[in-house]
């Protein structure tokens, strides 16, 4: 994901990259940030994070959810404005987002994907229209080496469908099934995790009712559409002087 961002920051005339920052202890520290591509940017990949952030006015940060942690404070300090597409956060770290807001705009968003986000605003109106009689599952496939399940957009997805519904969704999630679990509860919200090989993401949500079912399903095959979207939220920060915000934001989707 850092090396699409570079290449979509680097095709992108409005903006212009300043630094990288990775851990100490990675082979690229010191290289160019450009060298996978063949290109010269003048930009070496620091694991000097305070040297990054000096001259910056965005971070686009997707890594885990305790390294956003650590590089928000040092942001905060800096004024520097945030995108954040790390996922796994608990709800104690989303309050320390939250109260980082307050200081500095940031976006903070699962999936950046425009397409994912006009998911999100389809399934709303379908969870609505499908409220009764309908069992609803969540699927989502990513490449083996993604460490958090289910995924956020998976997890974004569920919350959207349960507040359309009236429910909540730490009461009603089913977190896949074993053995002999009787009849299925049709209050709740199933999810089922697929990790294999290099899949970028796959994510579908299914209704099923008795005669039909209704699948709506967003497929990646790259992240550059991450990427864009990472931009897009950068660009739309450029005004706000503080704030917590997500990519229906962005979209103008509320």
């Amino acid at each position: 994901m850092g090396r699409m961002l570079i290449e979509t920051i680097l095709a992108t005339p409005s903006v212009q990259l300043v630094g990288v920052y990775e851990r100490s202890h990675n082979a690229l520290v010191g290289q160019d940030a450009g060298a996978f591509l063949g290109q010269s940017t003048g930009v070496a990949v620091s694991n000097d994070l305070d040297a990054v952030l000096a001259p910056a006015e965005y971070l686009i940060d997707f890594t885990r959810p305790e390294g956003t942690l650590a590089n928000l404070s040092l942001a905060c300090q800096y004024g520097v404005k945030l995108v954040i597409g790390t996922t796994g956060f608990t709800p104690a770290q989303h309050a320390e987002l939250a109260a980082a807001a307050t200081r500095v705009p940031l976006v903070l968003a699962p999936n950046m994907s425009v397409g994912v986000n006009v998911t999100f605003k389809l399934l709303e109106l379908a969870a609505r229209s499908f409220a009764s009689g309908y069992d609803i599952e969540i699927i989502e496939a990513h490449h083996r080496h993604k460490v958090d399940a289910p995924s956020g957009t998976a997890l974004k997805m569920g919350e959207i469908v349960a507040h359309a519904l009236g429910r909540d969704l730490a009461e009603v999630a089913v977190y896949g099934r074993e053995g002999v679990t009787g009849a299925r509860d049709p209050a709740t919200i199933g999810f089922a995790t697929v990790r294999g090989g290099d899949i970028v993401g796959d994510h579908t949500v299914l209704f099923a009712g008795l005669g039909e079912r209704i699948e709506i399903t967003h497929k990646s095959s790259s992240r550059l559409s991450y990427a864009q979207g990472a931009l897009r939220a950068a660009h739309f920060l450029a005004d706000k002087p503080n704030g917590l915000f997500d990519m229906q934001d962005v979209l103008g989707l509320r």
